[in-house]
Parts: structure tokens; sequence; C-alpha cells
């Protein structure tokens, strides 16, 4: 169901760095589509020849991480975010760089966790003095948590990053049933959305698509102590109908809602009162689209134990199926 997660997760993708991820999902995706190539941002597109209106779904393969600033004199190695880190849930962590060094992150000793930024840590490579450090890492360098990927009771994964290295998993899954897709498609998978979902508005630009729907991770209500939201694991694909960044289409929302009862897919209805996802960028690109997102419920989002249930994943396969394969 989600066999190409483990490989997915293994390849370093700190925004701006995709292009080994592209890579790998360009030669696994060839088989499924009509052209396979990169734009001049890095985002790989997949088009599938067919009739009717032009259908755009789309997943993001870069992941949060770090970029070397600084090195200091006795080998400690200073850094910035890029993408939303939580520092209480990356304090003391492994952390891979792209050049496959290893390292630990860690706050200043007289620091508290309420005092957690990005200033107030440092990587321990193990160098004694800055021309040691420097011999493993340079200015410049990303890296990011060690990926993972576990799986728990229940029919649950965990581990990361799975946002979204799961929503461009599931593309991939409904790649495989191609056969059946009557649309115009175009499955993109897009760079820097952790920046600024920034790549998939000039895909959406070149695409030009009729209909653009996005396949990410969306918060639970479920979670011990999380804020009231109708979205859990276990219910099935979640149907966005708003977050802080886009309103999705009501059409589109209606359409994939009747899609999901009329094939037996189970499915919840997401409005989230925060974040943003590929969707955004598609809705007003260019002349625009009519937009909409097919979320994947997921706990503890940017930490090293997010959480999916693959019952959801399922449910978002298939329906990303039917809407491929359907009259838009």
């Amino acid at each position: 169901m989600v066999k190409y997660i483990k490989d997915l997760v293994k390849i370093l993708s700190v925004s701006g760095h995709e292009e080994k991820i592209a890579d790998y999902i360009a030669e696994k995706m060839s088989p499924y589509f009509d052209e396979v190539y990169k734009d001049t941002l890095g985002n790989l597109i997949c088009h599938k020849k067919g009739m009717g209106k032009k259908l755009m779904m789309c997943a993001h393969m870069d992941e949060i991480g770090f970029i070397v600033t600084y090195i200091e004199d006795d080998g400690y190695v200073r850094f910035a975010p890029i993408g939303g880190i939580s520092f209480a849930a990356a304090a003391y962590s492994e952390v891979v760089f792209e050049n496959g060094r290893v390292g630990v992150i860690v706050p200043e000793s007289e620091v508290k966790p309420a005092d957690y930024k990005a200033d107030s840590f440092v990587v321990d490579l193990g160098a004694k003095t800055k021309k040691e450090a420097e011999r493993l890492c340079k200015i410049g360098d990303t890296f990011a948590v060690r990926p993972s990927v576990t799986s728990l009771a229940g029919g649950r994964l965990c581990g990361r990053p799975l946002d979204d290295k799961i929503g461009c998993a599931i593309l991939m899954a409904a790649a495989e049933k191609s056969d059946s897709f009557k649309n115009d498609v175009t499955f993109v998978f897009t760079v820097q959305e952790e920046v600024g979902i920034r790549g998939a508005r000039t895909a959406a630009f070149a695409v030009k698509p009729d209909f653009g729907v996005a396949l990410d991770v969306t918060a639970t209500g479920d979670a011990k102590g999380a804020k009231p939201m109708a979205v859990k694991l276990s219910g099935g694909a979640a149907i966005k109908i708003k977050d802080q960044s886009a309103i999705c289409d009501v059409t589109l929302v209606e359409k994939m809602k009747t899609l999901a009862k009329d094939n037996k897919i189970p499915y919840q209805l997401e409005i989230l009162p925060f974040g943003g996802t590929d969707t955004a960028s598609m809705q007003l690109a260019g002349e625009g689209c009519r937009a909409g997102c097919i979320s994947i419920p997921t706990r503890y989002i940017h930490s090293a134990v997010e959480t999916v249930c693959e019952k959801d994943v399922k449910a978002a396969i298939d329906l990303t199926v039917a809407l491929c394969s359907c009259s838009l």
C-alpha cells in the first residue's frame, strides 16, 4: 500500500535540494506517463494525455531541515532552520547531512525548553576544532533529523518525514492504476512547499489546469490534548474545505464527496484553522483553477514521530484514482 514510503524518506530533500528524490520518482513514474520531466524550478512533472478537463494533482517532495551558517572555533556548527521547525521536537536528535555525515542537534546547556530557538542550538559532529569540522561539512550544507519509518499497532505508521513523502507515495501508488485515467492528468511532485508553497505556483502556471488537487498531511483532533477538530486517524481520507491559505472550490469538494460515497471510500471533512498547502498556489496561478485538497490525517506533524493510519492512506489512493478516472 505504501511500498514507496520507506525509500522516499531515506532520500534527504530539504527545501531547495530535491534533485535526488526527483530522480528517484522520475525513474519509478516513467512507465505510467507519456512524458516525465523537470521544470526550471525543479518540480517533477508527469503528464498522461487524456480527454476532457485538465487535472493537476501534486504532492511536495521537500522536507523541513537546516542549513549550516557558521562553524565555531571549538568545532560546533551553527545553522538556520529551513521551514517550520519545532526545536522542542528536534532537540537531542541525530541529524544527517547531504554527504552522509551524522551529528547530534543539542541546545546550549543553560537554555531551558521554554527558551528554545535557532540561535540557542548547535550541531555536535564530534569535531574538536573548526578545522576538523570544516572537513566534515561546509557553509551552505543542508541536513535534517534522521529519517525513519516504523509500524505501530492498529495499522499505523510513524516516523519522518511523512510530510509530505506520504503524499508523494500516494500519487505514485495511484499512478500504477493510470490505465483507468480518463482525464488529461498531470501529477506534479513539487519543490519548496515548506518555505512558501513555491513550486506548485510555477508548475500550475505552466500546466494551466482546470482543476488542481494537492495531496498533503493535515492535523487531527484525536491526539492527546489536541484542540477540537473533526479529523481523526482511521476516519478515512480528509477532503479539505478550507485552511488558512485557501477556501476550496465548493463544486470540487462536492464532487470528491460524491466519488467517495459512490466508491465506498471512507472520508471525512477537514477545516484547518491554520497552515496551508500547494492548493493555494494552484488556485492563484495564471488565470486560476478550481482547487481542492485530499489530506492525510497525521498526528505530531513536524516531529520525528509523525503518525498516519494505513486505512486513511489507502482511502486517499482510492480517491485519487477515482478523481483521475471520472468525468470532471
